[in-house]
């Protein structure tokens, strides 16, 4: 008896999650539009904090797609603007793709910086001025970034104090995975908090999450099965308790 009852209770528990992650899923979803007259630049437009948000895509390069991680992370950062409050906040976002996380957290008050390779910065930088002129506490600022590439040059310890490091979808099939630990490393202080939204396809996800727990502290806050997506809060490891 005891075995079935379990069993009947884990089935409807996950079936109680299975319901929920798809309502969150189809409302996260729910945030993307599409224009109803074709223009001559393809956009994808998208409902956050109250903005219309319209992001062109480039076509050519893996980071120049709105990916479903980045509608995640912009999702998680408006409904739980409270409990993670980035107003006046320096947050970086590192691998900004198309510039839509970095654009909300600027609509939210944050002091952002978003940055990606030199390639996507023109893209990057369009996006950016187009959706935040005007409308932004601060207005964001767009920075060449390669992971583990000149850090010390590029944003000298002594002079960045990052409150928040965003990433949406830097982990996929790419051999920088190293780099991006040490770039991780780097930008974070003691006090840094890092979200970071990751989508599992391979094993080589798995294996960089084991190297990411060795040099941080790892908290997953949410999950969405059905897009194989998990969303991490993680700190630096061997912080003198506060």
């Amino acid at each position: 008896h005891d075995f079935i009852n379990t069993t009947i209770t884990l089935f409807l528990s996950e079936n109680r999650e299975d319901h929920e992650d798809k309502r969150v899923v189809q409302e996260i979803m729910a945030r993307r539009f599409t224009p109803t007259v074709i223009t001559t630049t393809s956009w994808e437009g998208f409902h956050f904090v109250g903005h219309e948000i319209r992001i062109t895509e480039a076509m050519d390069c893996y980071g120049a797609v709105v990916w479903p991680s980045a509608l995640v992370l912009c999702y998680f950062l408006e409904t739980n603007a409270k409990q993670y409050n980035i107003v006046d906040k320096h947050v970086i976002e590192i691998g900004a793709g198309t510039g839509l996380v970095s654009i909300v957290a600027s609509l939210l008050g944050a002091r952002v910086t978003a940055t990606d390779l030199p390639e996507l910065l023109g893209n990057l930088q369009y996006n950016i001025s187009r959706n935040t002129k005007m409308k932004c506490k601060h207005p964001p600022q767009v920075k060449v970034l390669s992971w583990g590439v000149a850090l010390d040059k590029t944003f000298p310890r002594s002079s960045h104090n990052f409150d928040y490091i965003l990433a949406a979808d830097v982990v996929y099939a790419h051999p920088f995975l190293e780099e991006l630990l040490i770039t991780f490393d780097h930008l974070c202080k003691e006090t840094t908090i890092i979200l970071w939204v990751m989508k599992f396809r391979l094993e080589k996800e798995n294996k960089f999450v084991d190297r990411f727990k060795e040099l941080f502290d790892l908290e997953e806050i949410s999950r969405f099965p059905s897009l194989n997506i998990k969303l991490y809060k993680a700190m630096k490891k061997n912080r003198r308790s506060a």
